[in-house]
């Protein structure tokens, strides 16, 4: 599944990942704060977020209530490849070589690479 999320839809996304169901009214009072973004911002949002298949909605007594229609593995997956592929041309050792020349792996770092490529059924490093 492709999903490309802007930064402001991750925004709303997170929310409704947090809890869900949500309503618009729910969304706006929680989005607030941070975004300061009104209630048509966000019926905006959440109907382009809709449009991409990332949230539905359920109608409810009195309002529509919003869910994810994507998880946020997903969607973190589907980022991910988009970024390797703009940025890397799709290398991931590209990208895993300028992580290594641009600054200096701590032990952890290099022992999740490890569990990765262990996981993965690679060699350890």
């Amino acid at each position: 599944m492709k999903i490309n999320l802007s930064d402001s839809e991750w925004k709303l996304m997170n929310h409704l990942w947090r809890r869900q169901p949500q309503t618009i009214t729910e969304l706006t009072a929680a989005l607030k704060a941070d975004t300061g973004w009104s209630k048509n911002t966000v019926i905006t949002m959440l109907s382009r977020l809709e449009a991409k298949g990332a949230v539905r909605h359920e109608a409810g007594e009195r309002a529509k209530r919003y869910y994810s229609a994507v998880s946020r593995q997903d969607a973190a997956r589907a980022e991910t490849e988009s970024f390797l592929g703009k940025v890397y041309g799709g290398s991931l050792g590209l990208m895993m070589s300028a992580m290594v020349e641009s600054r200096q792996l701590t032990e952890s770092d290099i022992a999740e690479l490890s569990a990765i490529l262990e996981k993965a059924g690679g060699e350890t490093l």
